[in-house]
């Protein structure tokens, strides 16, 4: 019997790997703050290997952050000792039978920070397509609050916070001085895992709304690179200002589009019965044109 793993994969050690192996003669070795020898990356080294300029600490330079960023990182690549449990009583069988297990479909319960993280050991790099739908940091919403300087029955007992499943969960009020930090350290990181396991004609679509467009897109253009943003899709999700709209009516929300990688064109070909349904020609154009 194959042994079985009882933690996710180290993402931080597996991008050291690919360093080192890439350049071989940058890996050195130094003394913490501890006074323990650790391994490290000679960064002059690699600097004369990429041949380009590194930023140090305190140079100008265009970027995207927040407060605790660098924890958000390091939470994306930061193994667990987890593993999913399958509950036949709850399945569903393709005919709708309780408790069939012939469905190809699967539903996880759970932290999906956690979910994520146990998917990428058989899905990475598989998944052809992915839709979130994340809150909206309205000020009314609960986020998942990724604080491991709290035990979980003292997060618990100060928030009094959970979800169904027992997540911990934390209302982020726009009057929280950390209203926008604490709603992007919870996104940073499941998105960076939900990249991992996109194939390489993968795309991800993620609903939004004004609040956090900006924020998402800046977040999505570090992970993906900006040169991977399809589109951002406006749809218009309401009609007529409403009898409680105070000023402007905002009567749209957003579908922001990024691909693994980006590619030469998005099209799908019609069916027959849609190419019957679809036969008009447009007069501004005598083609099909791809996106």
């Amino acid at each position: 019997m194959e042994k079985l793993k009882m933690h996710t994969p180290d993402l931080a050690e597996e991008n050291y790997k690919k360093l080192a192996a890439l350049f071989p003669n940058a890996v050195t070795e130094t003394i913490d703050d501890d006074g323990n020898v650790i391994r490290a990356i000679d960064k002059d080294v690699l600097m004369q290997e990429i041949n380009t300029k590194v930023v140090d600490d305190g140079q100008e330079r265009y970027q995207f952050t927040w407060p605790d960023k660098r924890k958000a990182v390091i939470l994306a690549n930061q193994p667990i000792a987890k593993t999913l449990r399958f509950e036949k009583e709850k399945s569903v069988g393709k005919d709708g039978t309780p408790g069939g297990i012939d469905s190809q479909n699967i539903y996880i319960e759970g932290d999906n920070l956690d979910a994520l993280k146990l998917l990428q050991e058989t899905y990475l790099g598989k998944v052809k397509m992915i839709y979130i739908d994340p809150p909206y940091n309205t000020g009314n919403d609960f986020i998942y609050e990724d604080d491991f300087s709290q035990s979980v029955a003292d997060y618990t007992n100060n928030s009094g916070q959970t979800d169904e499943v027992g997540n911990r969960l934390v209302q982020n009020s726009d009057n929280n001085g950390r209203f926008h930090t604490d709603w992007l350290n919870m996104i940073y990181p499941r998105i960076r895992l939900a990249k991992d396991l996109l194939s390489n004609y993968g795309m991800i679509f993620i609903s939004i709304n004004e609040i956090e467009v900006t924020n998402l897109v800046k977040a999505c253009d570090e992970i993906f690179g900006n040169d991977c943003h399809v589109a951002t899709f406006v749809w218009k999700n309401k009609y007529g200002p409403g009898a409680f709209t105070r000023g402007v009516a905002s009567l749209h929300e957003y579908v922001v589009c990024y691909a693994k990688h980006y590619p030469n064109s998005i099209e799908a070909e019609l069916s027959e019965e849609e190419q019957k349904k679809y036969c008009k020609r447009d007069n501004k154009f005598e083609k099909r044109v791809a996106i």
